[in-house]
C-alpha cells in the first residue's frame, strides 16, 4: 500500500484558519495555534454579544419612544397598554424610527391613543 502524507490537507487546513484570522495582529495572525485560539474566543464572543445587541436596541427603542412621549405628557408603560388595547398594533422599532425622524406621524398616533 501506498503511503500518504498529509500535506496538502494540512496547508488547506492552515490557510482556512490564517484566513479567517486575517486583520488581527501580531502572532494571531501569523501562527496556526495562536489563530486558532483567537477564532475560538472571537467565536465565544460573537455568540454572547448577539443577544446583548438585541437587548442594547430594545433599551434604545424604549428610551427613544419614552423622549418622544414626554413632551406630550405621557409616560411610556401607560402608551404601550392603551396601544394594545386599542389594538394598534406597530412593534417598538417603528415607533421609536417615528419618534425621532417623523414626530409628526408620531404625532398622529399619540392623538389615536388620547
Amino acid at each position: 500500500m501506498a503511503r500518504v502524507k498529509g500535506g496538502t490537507t494540512s496547508n488547506k487546513r492552515r490557510k482556512k484558519i490564517l484566513g479567517q484570522v486575517k486583520g488581527y495582529r501580531f502572532g494571531r495572525s501569523k501562527k496556526k495555534r495562536q489563530a486558532t485560539e483567537a477564532i475560538f474566543h472571537a467565536y465565544t464572543y460573537s455568540f454572547a454579544h448577539r443577544k446583548n445587541k438585541k437587548k442594547d436596541f430594545r433599551r434604545l427603542w424604549t428610551a427613544r419612544i419614552n423622549a418622544g412621549l414626554k413632551s406630550h405628557g405621557l409616560k411610556y408603560n401607560v402608551f404601550m397598554k392603551t396601544l394594545r388595547d386599542k389594538n394598534i398594533i406597530i412593534n417598538k422599532k417603528m415607533l421609536a424610527t417615528l419618534a425621532a425622524e417623523r414626530p409628526e406621524t408620531f404625532e398622529r398616533i399619540i392623538t389615536q391613543v388620547k
